[in-house]
């Protein structure tokens, strides 16, 4: 019979966590409908969940009627819409994950001093559109520049190679990550980075779990939708480590020829794939032959918590 391994940690991270918590929470204290810009999380099933609950996802702030309430997504957005809302006084709750802040203030704080800056990531993810709009220096000078690997970190001009920064996408594969800003130390020595990995901690423990799971099994399933960073890296993480994996969003999407000649199933779980699809694909692995699953734990327990905004806390 196939075996399944679990990866342990799989699935929601505290950011995640906090950003539904903060749809959920905002439904409760305000009432349907709410308005959130983007999807708060990029999973299908968490999307579809929060809209029958009175959630309305939205592209722009000028799909959101004055007066109402609105919510920033776990990815963070650029200054212009955070001003955009004040402006037109609607009700925010930012839902932006704590480790994205923190991007976020080393790109302003860099935008202050005039100081170029790098922003390793993928073009066009929301994440990057709303770190890259942070970046307003007070002279105009300056510039924030998105490098996607090593082959465009290679070209990267700059104004001032003496005075340059680079930041990273939080959910980025720590081995690229770390390819691109070994070109980018080699290329401008004096380079700043951050004085801790911009790579959140949940992003590289999944990483590492999947590195683990590689080694044990012959097929890696992901669970995670098609827009989800995270979850892509850890599907490519696997294909790279010579295992055979596949990006599912759930049991529907499994493909029974998958387990032909397969001895070992892996299914690990990306950032905002809730552990209810994990059940699911265990449940139908399971009635096509494959034994009952074993639970393997590589990395560090998660133990972070991030706090609701004070406004829906109580009350």
């Amino acid at each position: 019979m196939t075996k399944i391994y679990l990866a342990n940690p799989r699935g929601f991270c505290a950011g995640v966590d906090r950003a539904i918590a903060v749809v959920e929470r905002s439904l409760e204290v305000c009432g349907a409908p709410v308005y959130v810009r983007h999807e708060v999380v990029h999973n299908r099933y968490v999307v579809k969940d929060l809209k029958k609950r009175g959630a309305v996802f939205v592209e722009e702030l000028d799909e959101v009627p004055d007066g109402a309430t609105v919510i920033f997504s776990a990815h963070g957005v650029p200054r212009h819409v955070e001003d955009e809302a004040a402006r037109r006084g609607l009700q925010v709750f930012d839902a932006t994950c704590p480790l994205v802040t923190k991007v976020h203030k080393e790109v302003r704080a860099h935008a202050q001093q005039g100081r170029e800056v790098i922003l390793i990531g993928h073009a066009g993810h929301p994440e990057v559109e709303g770190t890259m709009g942070q970046y307003l220096p007070p002279s105009g000078d300056g510039g924030i520049y998105p490098v996607q690997g090593v082959e465009e970190a290679r070209s990267q001009q700059v104004k001032n190679p003496d005075d340059v920064a680079f930041v990273t996408q939080t959910t980025l594969s720590v081995d690229d990550a770390a390819a691109v800003v070994e070109v980018l130390k080699e290329r401008f020595p004096d380079i700043r980075g951050p004085s801790k990995n911009d790579i959140c901690y949940a992003t590289q423990n999944r990483q590492d779990a999947v590195r683990a799971l590689a080694e044990r099994v012959d097929l890696l399933l992901v669970l995670g939708s098609v827009n989800s960073s995270n979850s892509n890296r850890l599907r490519e993480l696997a294909v790279r480590c010579g295992t055979q994996a596949y990006l599912v969003d759930g049991a529907a999407d499994l493909n029974r020829e998958w387990l032909s000649e397969c001895r070992a199933v892996g299914v690990t779980a990306g950032a905002s794939a809730p552990e209810s699809t994990v059940i699911e694909v265990v449940e139908q692995l399971k009635s096509w032959g494959c034994c009952e699953p074993e639970e393997i734990v590589a990395g560090k327990s998660e133990r972070v918590t991030f706090a609701l905004p004070k406004e829906l806390v109580g009350g």
